[in-house]
């Protein structure tokens, strides 16, 4: 998906809360130098970026995991409370389970970690804009292999909407296909290179997968495929 594709009309208006002034202020002056981004302002806390959001009005936030004053989740978990249209991308360097799933279930719009490529991160603002949800495919896949782990399980199933009895919901052939590839953490594009299709293809049928399961995101259709046995 190229960043031209997602650009639309009036540039994304984005808030960087990261409690390291140098990293903050490098990530503010790398993405204000891309198309359809304008950084509105920085946050050094959670309490900050709280406040920053009640005065800037971001569209999307990229929120650091561990911060001093107010930590990176529970600052998601008040935003979203009191903006719920603000998306919100953790951007961090932790991978622990706990963080991804505590960061899920505050309302996060995605996790990435800090060792994407600036393009891609500019990328991942512009995209969460459109309400498409994003994991790094490293975490993805610390995910879908939590999923073996009960107690992990457990507080993962609280993020899916349970179904009665194991069902494909009517799915096609090929959006069963690619449900099972989305659930191994294979991202869009490499979907779309194992099955030979485009991109764009893959989008739309884990969009129809969602709406035929009635889930919110990718993640909650991962813990339907395995929590229902669906393969």
């Amino acid at each position: 998906m190229s960043i031209s594709n997602l650009n639309q009309n009036s540039p994304v208006r984005l808030l960087i809360a990261d409690d390291q002034r140098l990293l903050r202020e490098g990530i503010a002056s790398l993405l204000s130098l891309q198309a359809g981004i304008e950084v509105v302002g920085t946050a050094a806390n959670g309490q900050e970026a709280l406040e920053k959001t009640r005065l800037l009005n971001p569209e999307v936030i990229l929120m650091d995991v561990r911060m001093p004053i107010m930590a990176g989740v529970e600052a998601t978990a008040l935003i979203k409370r009191q903006f719920p249209t603000c998306k919100i991308l953790m951007l961090t360097t932790f991978d622990d389970e706990e963080y991804v799933i505590e960061a899920l279930k505050a309302g996060a719009s995605g996790y990435l970690l800090k060792t994407i490529p600036e393009d891609d991160l500019a990328q991942a603002v512009i995209a969460a804009h459109k309400g498409i949800y994003q994991l790094d495919p490293a975490v993805a896949l610390k995910v879908v292999a939590s999923l073996g782990n009960p107690s992990a399980s457990s507080r993962l199933q609280s993020l899916a909407l349970q179904s009665s009895s194991p069902t494909n919901a009517g799915l096609t052939e090929r959006e069963l296909e690619v449900l099972k590839l989305t659930s191994q953490g294979l991202s869009n594009s490499e979907i779309a290179r194992s099955l030979s299709i485009s991109e764009g293809t893959v989008k739309n049928h884990i969009s129809s997968i969602l709406s035929r399961l009635g889930l919110r995101d990718r993640i909650q259709a991962i813990i339907y495929a395995r929590e229902n046995g669906l393969f």
